[in-house]
């Protein structure tokens, strides 16, 4: 079964601007904020995004700490991962949240998906990140603190 061409990005990020990366599975040096790809067609991004928090964090979050922050980005998939899906898809949609929590926590990884994780001041998570639009989310998270 291929992949739906349409995901969430979740930062996870506490009130003083710390934010958990975790580095992918397979590809050392490749760290990023939560995200994953819609189970189907139907499925809202809000249940999206709560799923792929506690699957690949541990992460119960509760709705009302999840934000939707408006935000789409269209990407290209990179070349190494478009195996997964359909003949000829070349792009992913992506709706972008954020969950804030209290303070850092621990996780608790998929080893299939991630391998370390780690919480770094916002900007410093921003540099780490592979994705670009990822980063780009890292950087405009003071805009949507409360």
């Amino acid at each position: 079964m291929f992949k739906i061409p349409e995901s969430v990005l979740v930062v996870i990020y506490t009130p003083q601007l710390e934010v958990l990366l975790i580095e992918r599975a397979g590809q050392p040096g490749f760290w990023q904020s939560v995200t994953g790809s819609k189970d189907s067609l139907d499925e809202p991004a809000r249940q999206t995004a709560l799923r792929e928090v506690q699957e690949e964090t541990g992460i119960v979050a509760t709705a009302d700490r999840l934000h939707d922050w408006a935000l789409t980005n269209i990407y290209e998939i990179y070349p190494v991962w478009r195996h997964r899906y359909a003949p000829g898809v070349t792009h992913n949609t992506e709706q972008v949240f954020g969950l804030c929590l209290p303070g850092p926590c621990q996780v608790s990884l998929n080893p299939r998906e991630h391998t370390a994780w780690q919480w770094l001041p916002h900007d410093a998570a921003a540099d780490l990140c592979f994705s670009p639009s990822n980063a780009e989310a890292i950087l405009l998270l003071p805009r949507f603190m409360a």
